[in-house]
């Protein structure tokens, strides 16, 4: 969840607000007074939402950035299949008596 400060507050902690976003991947959003809202995140999260963003959805490239995004917990992780077999079974064809 971002965290959310004033356009002050944020000049007078900056070294306590980069070291959040660079350390703990937090993002930071900055509120300024009659303007729109600035979003401070990492280096590392900035490449692998562009990786995520330009890669093509069936790519290795692709599955790679989602997979860092789910490690950073910026998605969520996908469903656990409780019962594999029973996935498995409804997926095969039905005979024709």
């Amino acid at each position: 969840m971002p965290m959310t400060t004033t356009q002050t507050d944020f000049r007078n902690h900056l070294k306590a607000y980069l070291d959040q976003v660079t350390n703990e991947n937090q993002t930071v959003l900055v509120t300024r007074s009659n303007q729109r809202v600035a979003a401070v995140i990492s280096q590392e999260l900035l490449d692998v939402l562009l990786t995520a963003v330009n890669a093509n959805k069936d790519s290795l490239a692709y599955a790679v950035a989602r997979d860092k995004l789910i490690d950073m917990q910026r998605l969520a992780n996908d469903p656990v299949i409780d019962n594999p077999q029973a996935y498995w079974e409804q997926s095969k064809p039905t005979s024709k008596q």
